[in-house]
């Protein structure tokens, strides 16, 4: 194991030593070596020596002094080293006591001059100037004596002990009560300010050349507690959103050209689209702090503004803002005179911009000139009673960062420094899609916080320890001996073509072998699948030829026998609605291993290359999974809302019920589909469905002549049910047991004839009693549907506001709860005060979310009884395509931000599974890719179907790399920074895709990609010149 080392040379007092204080980010999240590293580096006082150190406070050793300190946090990390868990804050502050107890009577028995520090209580003497005065009785032989032969905290024969200032730092270090992680986290703002954002130590520039050591935590493999996973995602979660703002403020702030204006106050001449001018600026209410604290409960401001100047678009995107969304106010002041180029090549970006501070706060509410409610979401305005708003100001109430405004207000008493709140003169807001960084980052404190609870079976997994395999569904407790795969298989053949490496037996559910057997079926599975359907890690590879191999030696010998049940399904009922939705995707046998390993407890991890059905997969594991275990509730995490709804439409094609299906999030009403199924979509859609039924009973009242009141409510359907229709129905399967012989005898007693008379087919034939009979059991299930799904409304009628009717439907109803993991984070607090549960996770997308995206939704609901009730993982994605999103190069590269859970998870050696026949691509094409994955291939229709095999229209080759020119003397430009443009490129692709529509390719399946938003751009204004105008060419389906 490399360990990365910053050697540097002190001097102190004309004496040279050397300290080589170790990049501990990249190596104490090993807990082994930790154990090894932390009492070495505590018996050579390597922190005191280092604090002593004349870089330590040296202005150029900022970098040093900054790994200094992380050495030192890691040093006194709270974890308990021989058994490698985490400690409690009691257990932390017991030992600290215990500690000072024991040096108390060391001072007692044997030091008569330290009396006074024996007899203090422990508050008095674990501060560290306490501690100091206490020691300075002593004289510089007895200090020595104490440090080094009765508390032995340093060897003799080390010459730093001479030193009087070393010595009592070392006992300092040992004895202070050190502020508890816990207690650090809760006291840092969670927005950044001007003096993090531009400090080049913490937030490098994106040109980080990837060499020398950086004071910045690293994400590896492995973690020593969860308290210390969370804590480095935390810090850099922070710093990336930190680089993130500073890049928007540099952006914004300097189109809006400001100057000093004659009465000597900031005044600007430009306008941008991000920033507005501030008319007026007031804190509105500081509350007391909670009790044990020392910053405020609350502090708001309002805030007004004007829009007049901006055009139409841009004032829509301001009059958008809304609760919870993120803002920055910033303090401009630019120099009287505009700096020289000399001046400013030397000075500071925020010297050039004239930036003095920089604070976040939280939207509260919007209110427009004439003060009415603006982008309400809580129900205070009905969605009948909205009015658009009046006037050009707007007044924001915002929620300030407690814990900094308690920090600028300690720093105005004590220091007499400038009340920063007075001076704020400029509005920034961001994208929304960029701007969700503070409900992660206190997801991540809230967690913290928490008793935080991983399931056991993933526990150490998670922390990188352990057997990789242990979590996969062969070493998992529960499992599902007989699974029902419903509509998976399309035939009996198919399931065979699933199962190469066993002897398939067809029986009946009589126990008898089925000659003819046909689908659905019932599968006994083994504990242990043979063949290479199953999960193997990275390092193993599974080619054809080793397939082939087996297949001949299992061709030669006894293959094991598995027991698949071929049953008749009960008949759904008469009506077409009745009939259920079918599977029509022939899946492969590594996409039956993966719906498999899916069912079953545990964690499944499915790696899709493109084309290879991943999102069929995905949705064939939910639709298997809700009916093998109806009671269970699975959650859906994708990364993008594209993502989410290509996977819900694909759900609702399945044999699930709408009412059981659920979309949160602000992405639902792109969904392709005539239903609503967001909250109030579907709690709307259950009103409806209500009456609709309660319509049905009262028709099925007329039918049974009896009066039709019965339909009134749920609850008086439910008695109907229960008094006329269960009761008659069991005087009838009781009479029919005595006249099996007569075929005609269901026909002429059926009880509820009448109500089924309006079916699109007879119901009965009267000519056999077995048909007839299995006919009247599928009415029967109608009826019995219908008083379910009553039942299940039934709170909807109690529950009187549409929140708590949505709040039911979402932590009750919803069997299949999807969202983004953005929304996760944002409305972790919300699903844990609501008692939302799951008892499933299926998380697609899930190599391209960064690491603590993918942890947070994993702990959306509270503990029961101290244990986890999360029973599966599934992990679906790539880790050879796109990583998640890192802007900053040096969290990129150091601090290994841009790797995903599942990357880290596959870097493990954890068993996956990889889909591996891809019908997306021509073959030739595939061949691009192929290579970097096990053993890709193709779907038979790909190598069979006439359109892969046929000549593209126009087109010479079936792909091209093409080098473009210079064009008009220019190739690549960057009109701003990171804004890239290739105008003979662009021009180049619209001038083929205008070919391509000349040729009769029609718009709706052309699509123009580029890797760069400058460039798209581009891409689009030369569409909208070129082809817009003009209806035979039109533009593409997209350029993104």
């Amino acid at each position: 194991m490399r360990l990365h080392l910053l050697s540097t040379k002190c001097f102190l007092n004309n004496t040279q030593i050397s300290i080589a204080p170790i990049s501990v980010s990249s190596i104490c999240c090993f807990l082994l070596l930790y154990r090894y590293l932390r009492p070495l580096v505590d018996d050579v006082a390597v922190v005191a020596k280092c604090h002593l150190s004349a870089l330590y406070t040296h202005e150029k050793g900022r970098l040093f002094a900054q790994l200094v300190d992380l050495l030192q946090f890691y040093e006194g990390f709270e974890i308990n080293d021989h058994i490698g868990m985490q400690l409690s804050d009691d257990e932390v502050l017991q030992s600290h006591y215990d500690r000072v107890h024991s040096f108390q009577l060391l001072a007692f028995k044997k030091i008569p001059k330290l009396r006074d520090l024996a007899l203090a209580n422990i508050g008095a003497v674990h501060k560290r100037a306490d501690l100091s005065k206490k020691l300075s009785v002593l004289s510089p032989e007895e200090l020595k004596d104490l440090v080094c032969s009765k508390l032995k905290l340093v060897s003799k024969e080390d010459h730093w002990s001479e030193r009087v200032d070393f010595l009592i730092e070392v006992v300092i270090s040992f004895f202070e009560k050190r502020q508890s992680q816990k207690e650090a986290i809760n006291a840092l703002p969670l927005y950044p300010n001007e003096k993090i954002m531009w400090d080049e130590s913490l937030v490098p520039s994106i040109n980080y050349s990837g060499e020398g050591c950086l004071a910045l935590p690293k994400l590896n493999l492995q973690f020593l507690t969860l308290h210390d996973y969370l804590l480095r995602n935390f810090n850099l979660f922070r710093l990336e959103s930190t680089y993130e703002i500073r890049e928007n403020i540099q952006e914004a702030v300097p189109h809006l050209l400001a100057y000093i204006n004659s009465e000597g106050e900031s005044a600007f001449r430009g306008w941008s689209r991000m920033a507005v001018p501030i008319k007026e600026f007031k804190i509105a209410e500081v509350k007391q702090p909670n009790i044990g604290e020392v910053k405020p409960s609350s502090v708001t401001a309002e805030v007004t503004f004007s829009i007049a100047s901006y055009r139409a678009q841009i004032r829509s995107e301001w009059n958008a803002l809304k609760e919870h969304d993120v803002l920055f106010l910033l303090s401009i002041r630019p120099s009287f005179e505009p700096l020289s180029a000399e001046e400013a090549a030397k000075s500071s970006v925020p010297e050039r911009l004239g930036l003095q501070y920089v604070r976040g706060c939280e939207v509260i509410e919007v209110r427009d000139e004439e003060g009415t409610l603006m982008n309400d979401f809580t129900g205070r305005i009905k969605r009948d009673e909205w009015k658009p708003p009046k006037g050009e100001l707007r007044t924001l109430t915002v929620a300030l960062d407690t814990a900094q405004y308690h920090m600028d207000v300690s720093d105005i008493a004590e220091k007499d420094a400038e009340d920063v709140y007075g001076t704020f003169n400029i509005l920034m807001r961001r994208k929304p899609k960029e701007n969700n960084f503070k409900a992660i980052l206190e997801s991540i404190r809230d967690l913290m916080n928490e008793s935080c609870i991983v399931p056991d079976w993933l526990h150490n997994i998670f922390l990188g320890y352990g057997n990789p395999s242990a979590a996969q569904w062969t070493n998992m407790p529960d499992l599902l001996d007989t699974v029902d795969f419903k509509d998976t298989f399309l035939n009996a053949d198919h399931l065979r073509e699933s199962f190469p490496d066993y002897q398939v037996c067809f029986m009946s559910p009589d126990g008898s072998d089925n000659l003819h057997p046909g689908p659905p079926f019932r599968i006994k599975l083994p504990k242990v699948l043979k063949g290479n359907t199953h999960a193997l890690p990275g390092s193993k590879k599974s080619t054809i030829a080793t397939m082939n191999d087996v297949n001949m030696v299992d061709a030669g010998s006894e293959r094991e026998k598995l027991i698949v049940e071929a049953y008749v399904p009960p008949d759904p009922g008469p009506y077409p609605q009745d009939q259920p939705k079918q599977n029509s995707v022939r899946f492969t046998p590594t996409q039956t291993g993966a719906i498999i390993s899916g069912i079953q407890p545990g964690l499944t991890m499915v790696v899709g290359p493109p084309g290879t059905g991943k999102t069929d997969t995905a949705v064939q594991i939910l639709n298997v999974l809700y009916h093998n275990c109806p009671s269970q509730r699975t959650l859906i995490i994708t990364h993008s809302n594209q993502a989410l709804n290509d996977l819900f439409e694909k759900i609702m094609q399945r044999d699930v019920p709408a009412r059981y299906l659920l979309r949160l999030g602000q992405g639902e009403q792109e969904l392709a589909t005539d239903l609503d199924f967001s909250r109030q979509g579907r709690v709307n859609a259950m009103l409806v469905r209500r009456l609709e039924l309660l319509r049905e009973v009262e028709r099925l009242a007329r039918s049974l002549q009896l009066p039709e009141d019965v339909g009134y409510t749920c609850e008086t359907a439910g008695y109907f049910w229960l008094l006329h229709v269960y009761s008659r129905w069991e005087q009838f399967l009781a009479a029919c047991a005595q006249n099996q012989d007569k075929p005609t005898f269901i026909e002429d007693r059926f009880p509820f004839k009448e109500f089924f008379i309006d079916t699109p087919q007879p119901v009965f034939t009267g000519q056999s009693f077995e048909k007839d009979m299995r006919a009247a059991k599928g009415c029967f299930r109608h009826l019995k549907t219908m008083f379910q799904e009553l039942e299940e409304c039934r709170a909807f009628e109690l529950l009187k506001s549409t929140a708590d009717r949505a709040n039911y439907l979402m932590t009750k109803q919803a069997k299949i709860v999807a969202m983004t993991c953005t929304h996760a984070a944002l409305k972790r607090k919300d699903f844990l005060q609501l008692g939302f549960k799951y008892d499933n996770l299926l998380m697609e997308e899930s190599a391209q979310i960064l690491e603590i995206e993918t942890f947070i939704p994993m702990l959306l609901q509270r503990q029961e009884d101290g244990y986890a009730r999360l029973k599966r993982c599934i992990l679906i994605g790539d880790h050879h395509q796109l990583p998640p999103v890192v802007k900053n190069m040096a969290f990129q590269k150091y601090s290994h931000m841009d790797q995903s859970l599942f990357t880290r998870f596959v870097r493990l050696g954890i068993p996956y599974i990889e889909l591996n026949a891809q019908g997306r691509a021509r073959p030739n094409i595939a061949k691009l890719y192929n290579w970097r994955y096990r053993d890709l291939g193709d779907l038979p229709y790909v190598r069979e179907e006439a359109v892969f095999h046929r000549a593209n229209a126009g087109f010479s080759y079936d792909y091209q790399l093409v080098d473009v020119p210079d064009y008009l003397g220019r190739g690549e430009s960057a009109p701003s920074p990171w804004f890239y443009q290739n105008e003979g490129e662009a021009e180049y692709i619209v001038s083929v895709y205008m070919y391509m529509r000349l040729l009769g390719y029609p718009a709706s399946k052309i699509s123009i990609l580029t890797t760069y938003n400058g460039q798209k751009l581009l891409i689009r204004d030369v569409i909208n010149r070129r082809c817009v105008p003009y209806d035979f060419i039109g533009p593409p389906c997209k350029a993104s």
